[in-house]
């Protein structure tokens, strides 16, 4: 549970500490980012709290990471960017916790 919460606490301290000026859109910018969690549907069981999703899931694995990263240096994109790789590192953190 916490490790969800986690997912909207530090998008929020994110947007608060470098885009106050637009505080609540690069929040919820960042946090329609979670819906690259639907790639979980595509797995069998759907959850397992022992799994990994960081390599395991089609839109967690380290390709698509590297994607989100080289993304992150185009204007357009900085924000979704931005909001996918706290989010993988949200997630790769909570494999080793």
């Amino acid at each position: 549970m916490f490790h969800i919460l986690l997912h909207f606490i530090i998008p929020a301290i994110v947007a608060f500490l470098f885009f106050r000026r637009s505080l609540l859109k690069t929040w919820l910018i960042m946090i329609a980012t979670m819906a690259v969690d639907l790639d979980h549907l595509l797995a069998n069981p759907i959850y397992d709290p022992n799994r990994c999703s960081v390599g395991f899931h089609p839109l967690h694995s380290y390709i698509a990471i590297i994607i989100y990263a080289v993304m992150f240096f185009v204007p357009r994109f900085r924000l979704v960017a931005l909001g996918l790789l706290i989010h993988m590192a949200l997630d790769y953190i909570d494999c080793f916790v």
